[in-house]
């Protein structure tokens, strides 16, 4: 059989069962919150606002070490412009557009 003495005052018992029971109101005001759909649709669009910023975050690294890379071709230790390699790509850059400007005129005429 179980003990069910109790040394407390029934001040103490109703104490604690007052206290119980804020506790109790707390917890469901906060799962009242947290289960609202106000509060469910703003924690998945955090969710996603978070996502984004990773996925860009690491985008703008990758690109920024792409351009990196591509500028360490065309430039030495010194800051100065490889010429060996910047006047053959200016020279296809030239006549890529020279190529693309003499197709529109023969569209056009």
């Amino acid at each position: 059989m179980a003990d069910t003495s109790d040394t407390r005052t029934p001040a103490q018992i109703e104490a604690d069962i007052r206290r119980r029971r804020e506790m109790l109101a707390e917890t469901l005001d906060e799962i009242g919150v947290r289960v609202h759909p106000k509060t469910i649709v703003g924690d998945a669009k955090a969710k996603v606002v978070s996502n984004i910023d990773h996925t860009l975050g690491r985008a703008y690294v990758g690109v920024n070490r792409a351009v990196t890379d591509v500028k360490a071709q065309f430039v030495d230790e010194d800051g100065a412009p490889r010429l060996e390699r910047v006047v053959p790509v200016a020279l296809v850059v030239v006549g890529v557009v020279g190529l693309l400007a003499l197709g529109t005129r023969r569209r056009k005429g």
